[in-house]
């Protein structure tokens, strides 16, 4: 925001561009998962899956090449709609792919191993940071570089496109409905049959309790880390250059353990799925999740609560195996791939305004607020009011029905 900003724009105003860049890729997201959704169901999830990972991966490109804030938010835009297509369908893929018995720990796993991910860009952040404190590279060109990495996952739909095969599953249903006229990726048939839309419409909700807590909360901890971590380093004596590298470290850090805790959180989910049942241990991470986020927001002041992080991480993270695991065993072949992206992509729309609800709140509670730490203050305590999110949850787990030991369901 900074690069794109004029000199001297305060930060206030850096962070709530910020928080528009975010909103408009969470809302390229949401869509994207509607429209690729749909298609997968309809052409294939293989081929269409390869198409979803060069459409976020060129955007991600070129997003390192926007001159202003304008276009810097429709290259997000863009890179939201390829993004939002890949968790429906690759679920999707893989519950069709694979027998009952290996369904539920491959699925998990799958959502597992996003924490990887992850945990590699904060690898690969904390190497430009200390690209930027040797003088390798200036501060300010960092994010170009980092959105340059991310498009290297266009090289990926070469090995797609060829490897990848459509499930027989699939296949054997799609042909058969072309005889019968059974319509694949219709909104009409999810949201027009009683059994499909009680499924879209609680799972919906199921979704936006972990999605907005996520997107609209967890992921803002840079932010309370960050500020933290620059306090703490200048009470040490750490200015200038060093300073600059530090605090975009000890972020990438942070974020590792964070998602560290994710993927131990994921497993751990994966497993009591298999033991205790979906909706047992879906009311164990949403209470979780809420009282992780409410302590690391509240609690978080230096190097020394990192494992509040990485608690927040386990737990925050957690409950997306559990839609990787679930959200398939809701719908019908004809309408996975549909019905599991409009559960995980709705709730993207109200995480959307998360950015802006929490910029909002913040300045309320800030209020005559003078000081960086009054202001911090005001952002712990919007953060934690916001985390009551993950609650609700437990509304549409105590609605939902168990799907532990099931087939997956047909028409």
């Amino acid at each position: 925001m900074k690069a794109l900003h004029p000199a001297g724009t305060p930060i206030d105003v850096l962070n709530q561009a910020g928080g528009f860049a975010t909103m408009w890729f969470m809302i390229g997201w949401a869509t994207g998962g509607l429209i690729f959704g749909s298609i997968g169901d309809r052409i294939g999830r293989a081929k269409t899956l390869a198409l979803t990972v060069l459409i976020y991966s060129l955007f991600t490109g070129l997003s390192s090449f926007a001159k202003t804030p304008l276009q810097f938010d429709m290259f997000r835009l863009m890179t939201g709609l390829g993004v939002g297509g890949v968790f429906g369908l690759a679920v999707a893929l893989v519950a069709d792919s694979l027998p009952d018995r290996s369904r539920t720990g491959a699925l998990g796993t799958l959502q597992a191993l996003s924490a990887v991910g992850n945990v590699t860009a904060g690898l690969i952040s904390i190497y430009f940071g200390r690209q930027v404190a040797s003088g390798s590279i200036p501060a300010s060109e960092t994010w170009k570089y980092m959105f340059w990495v991310g498009a290297l996952p266009a090289f990926l739909c070469v090995f797609i496109q060829i490897r990848l095969k459509e499930p027989e599953k699939w296949v054997k249903a799609r042909e058969a409905g072309k005889l019968s006229g059974v319509k694949f990726g219709s909104y009409a048939s999810l949201l027009g049959e009683a059994q499909w839309r009680k499924h879209a419409l609680l799972g919906t909700l199921l979704c936006i309790a972990g999605v907005v807590g996520l997107w609209g909360v967890g992921f803002f901890s840079p932010e309370l880390v960050g500020s933290v971590m620059e306090a703490s380093l200048i009470k040490e004596g750490v200015t200038g250059a060093k300073l600059a590298a530090a605090k975009p470290e000890w972020i990438g850090i942070n974020g590792i353990v964070q998602n560290i805790g994710a993927f131990t959180g994921m497993l751990t989910f994966t497993m009591l799925a298999q033991k205790w049942g979906r909706k047992r241990t879906f009311v164990v991470a949403f209470i979780g999740a809420f009282l992780a986020t409410f302590s690391f927001f509240r609690f978080f002041n230096g190097k020394e609560h990192l494992y509040l992080t990485f608690i927040m991480g386990f737990f925050q993270l957690g409950v997306f195996a559990g839609f990787a695991i679930y959200l398939p065993e809701l719908f019908p072949t004809r309408l996975r791939s549909t019905g599991t992206s409009f559960c995980y992509n709705v709730g993207r729309f109200i995480a959307a305004s998360g950015p802006f609800t929490l910029g909002v709140l913040q300045k309320g509670l800030a209020m005559g607020a003078t000081t960086p730490e009054a202001k911090l203050t005001a952002f712990r305590d919007a953060a934690c009011w916001l985390s009551g999110v993950f609650l609700v949850g437990l509304i549409a787990v105590s609605l939902l029905h168990e799907t532990k030991g099931q087939p997956l369901p047909e028409d």
